[in-house]
């Protein structure tokens, strides 16, 4: 394990933080801004300055989603069903226009490729709920102005569908998700959740940030029963992971923005080294079944790490969301995630993307079930859509082929 150690200085720059339009406008508050530090030198890493605003707005957002869940914002009312029966809420909708807003400032040129758009928003009156939650954790002023809900619907559109129409050649854009696992936000400490950005450039994954407001530090790999009772007696830390091609994964305890000063700790990360297929502990999605996947032909799912027999795969309990399991695979907490992609399913490039960056430069491998890497091209008008064969398959060198050959072995009778 490495270990680095940085002390993280404030900068003297005031900036406004404005409140949504309203006949007696509300005052306007001012705070430190963190400046943030990186765990490796910056003439290695050729997007450090993305990078670094990268985990500003990542940290801000998670802010966000926590402020969120101690107010009123995130009563039953404040949480709507999209067409695909999944969960948005005032949180989403506030992660989404904050990192719009902060990036569209800094790299205006650069587009966004995102979950959400505004029209269910505006259609359940929740403009307001939303525009707040962004002017409590934005940096950027806006001059005399107030932060407007026509900014607010903006920036939220500026990732939505339809916002930009790429050509077939590799394209530069940032991927967000503004909360992988909104299921997992709503259930309270006891399930993760993600915010996660990644940055494409020319095609390429060049660096991803996640933040999980809950993680929970030395978190066990054990029983269901006894992850629940142990999550429900912490309070989660939270991280922030970082990525960056060439530099390595790491990681390091989510930082309030309200410290004055704070001590960081970056550690690298590592994939794990399990070499048996039998030995290994599996996530697999919270909508799919051990019987769903081919591996279940040649080994049984166990829930209890107790008594695991060479027949018996051990499922470590995840919940919610796709990216979750990346930090799991990435911090060596579980040696592999598979998903199986079915039909009439589609499977979204922000779920994945952020997560695709921080496995590989923590050592492991993301590929589809036949062992091809992940295409974000596939998708050339939006990138919006993967189209992995068979699925996606998330884990270290030593267990990477071993898996594929067993998933092609198992495939007829899949």
């Amino acid at each position: 394990m490495v270990l680095l150690q940085y002390t993280c200085h404030f900068s003297t720059l005031r900036f406004f933080c404005l409140h949504p339009s309203s006949p007696t406008p509300l005052r306007r508050r001012s705070f430190n801004v963190r400046s943030t530090s990186l765990p490796f030198p910056k003439h290695k890493a050729t997007y450090h300055r993305e990078l670094e605003a990268a985990v500003d707005v990542v940290e801000r957002a998670c802010r966000l989603c926590i402020d969120v869940k101690k107010s009123p914002f995130s009563d039953e009312g404040r949480v709507l069903d999209k067409n695909d029966q999944t969960p948005v809420t005032v949180a989403d909708f506030g992660v989404q226009a904050l990192v719009s807003l902060e990036l569209s400032k800094l790299f205006p040129s650069i587009p966004l490729v995102a979950e959400e758009d505004s029209a269910i928003l505006c259609s359940n009156n929740l403009v307001d709920s939303v525009a707040s939650a962004v002017a409590d954790n934005a940096t950027f002023g806006f001059g005399d102005e107030p932060l407007t809900h026509s900014d607010v619907l903006e920036a939220i559109d500026r990732g939505g569908k339809d916002a930009v129409v790429f050509c077939t050649k590799p394209a530069t854009y940032w991927v967000l998700d503004p909360i992988d696992g909104t299921r997992g936000f709503l259930r309270g400490s006891e399930a993760l959740y993600v915010v996660g950005l990644a940055l494409v450039v020319e095609g390429e994954i060049v660096l991803g940030v996640m933040g999980c407001p809950n993680w929970l530090e030395d978190k066990p790999c054990t029983s269901t029963t006894s992850m629940q009772e142990y999550e429900g007696n912490q309070a989660g830390s939270g991280i922030i992971m970082v990525s960056h091609v060439g530099c390595g994964t790491w990681t390091k305890k989510l930082s309030s923005i309200q410290d004055t000063k704070t001590l960081d700790y970056w550690i690298r990360c590592s994939v794990d080294r399990c070499c048996l297929v039998h030995k290994a502990s599996f996530c697999i999605p919270d909508s799919q079944t051990w019987e769903s996947l081919p591996l279940s032909a040649l080994f049984n799912g166990k829930n209890d790490a107790d008594n695991i027999g060479d027949e018996e795969i051990l499922l470590v309990p995840t919940c919610c969301g796709s990216l979750c399991k990346y930090l799991m695979v990435a911090t060596g907490r579980a040696s592999v995630f598979i998903l199986r992609a079915r039909a009439q399913t589609i499977i979204k490039a922000w779920d994945h993307a952020v997560g695709i960056i921080c496995v590989h430069e923590a050592g492991g491998k993301v590929t589809d079930w036949r062992g091809s890497p992940i295409d974000l091209d596939a998708d050339q008008a939006e990138r919006r859509a993967i189209f992995p064969s068979g699925g996606v398959l998330v884990t270290n060198d030593n267990l990477h082929h071993q898996i594929v050959e067993m998933i092609s072995s198992c495939s007829s009778i899949f």
